[in-house]
């Protein structure tokens, strides 16, 4: 099953107007993002990511919620490497990856 997952923008690189992509942290795992579907995001946002691309701003309240319903139905242990928080962990703006926020 497909999921897509709230993570963290960490970064932003504009190449153009539709070629921007962001450096995203799912709980410590960072995957480089297509933002383009978000132009509004900036860097501390949490964004809802599907198949590499951010479809939806989202609040952290919602992000942390959306991570605790998928924790509960077991849902993150099945993608494994790919959008899945490594440790749960919801950043809070500013803070890296392996700090508590």
């Amino acid at each position: 099953m497909c999921l897509a997952v709230p993570g963290q923008i960490l970064s932003i690189q504009e190449a153009d107007e539709f070629r921007r992509n962001g450096r995203v942290s799912f709980g410590g795992v960072v995957k480089e993002v297509n933002l383009a579907y978000v132009p509004e995001a900036g860097v501390g946002d949490y964004v809802v990511v599907h198949v590499g691309f951010a479809l939806s701003v989202v609040d952290e309240e919602e992000a942390r919620q959306t991570l605790d319903y998928l924790r509960q139905m077991d849902e993150l242990q099945e993608l494994g490497d790919s959008e899945a928080p490594a440790t749960g962990e919801v950043l809070s703006p500013g803070a890296s990856p392996g700090t508590a926020g």
